[in-house]
């Protein structure tokens, strides 16, 4: 998301298309990290309904995972004499997930055996040709498309920036998968029936299934494990010793509903270290 979004000291700024209409938010932080909080400013080309104003402002809490209580997590990483440090380190942090759940599906398949920075540069591509956009103070805001904007676009378009004929049919797939489904469903069904209707849709295996879950919806009952979550368990509890999946799953499971957020604080410590 590094192209999409503003990044100061204290503030993010991005667009967001909601309902076709494109919105800008700044969110700034005015608090102190024991009593966060935050400011937003809502800019757009046309007058806010209230409608949009609320959605929008559900967007961002969504987006940067305000309404998730720690307490609970802190207090099971507390008495994890390894991890400990860990959470004094990160204090105060909460997940940000991809701004929607469709864009993280979008970048599941995107990504699938891909290089990262070469499917960043075609999901980029993707938000300047089919997305919206919204200038403000002599800067461009871009904002990923709607999933009914993706869902009907002519297959030959979208593969010329694409070049890989199955990525597209399964990313015009999702689309048409997501313009069809209520987000509410998404963010409260039952992770199970969440996950059952993913993996329906052609395109969405196991591990991206996982992915949107974790990242894209905020879900943290389960986790997607992968090389650099096993690299970053390691480092931390396995003193030298390279942990094996197994032992992974049995460590997580002391963390409960909070294992994608003991597993997100993990990854985190290990880039930053």
């Amino acid at each position: 998301m590094q192209a999409d979004q503003k990044i100061d000291e204290l503030s993010l700024t991005r667009a967001v298309c909601t309902g076709g209409q494109t919105v800008v938010f700044n969110v700034r932080s005015t608090g102190l990290i024991k009593s966060p909080r935050l400011k937003y400013t809502l800019t757009s080309d046309r007058s806010l309904t209230p409608g949009v104003r609320d959605a929008v402002v559900d967007r961002i809490g969504f987006f940067l995972s305000l309404a998730d209580d720690l307490e609970q997590f802190y207090r099971i990483g507390y008495g994890d004499v390894d991890f400990a440090p860990v959470l004094q380190k990160l204090y105060g942090l909460h997940q940000v997930k991809f701004l929607t759940p469709f864009e993280s599906a979008c970048w599941a398949v995107l990504s699938q055996r891909y290089p990262a920075a070469a499917a960043q540069r075609i999901k980029q591509t993707i938000t300047e040709k089919f997305g919206t956009s919204l200038e403000m103070n002599g800067q461009k805001h871009l904002a990923f498309p709607e999933p009914y904007r993706l869902a009907y676009v002519k297959e030959p378009d979208l593969d010329a920036i694409v070049r890989n004929q199955r990525k597209t049919q399964f990313l015009i797939g999702i689309a048409q998968a997501f313009a069809e489904k209520d987000e509410k469903f998404l963010r409260t069904a039952k992770y199970d029936e969440v996950e059952k209707w993913l993996s329906q849709i052609q395109g969405i295996g196991e591990w991206s299934s996982k992915l949107i879950l974790l990242r894209g919806l905020g879900r943290m009952e389960k986790i997607a494990v992968e090389k650099r979550l096993l690299k970053a368990t390691s480092k931390i509890y396995g003193r030298g010793r390279t942990m094996t999946q197994s032992v992974l799953d049995q460590m997580a499971e002391k963390y409960g509903p909070w294992k994608g957020y003991w597993a997100y604080y993990l990854r985190t410590a290990a880039m930053s270290s």
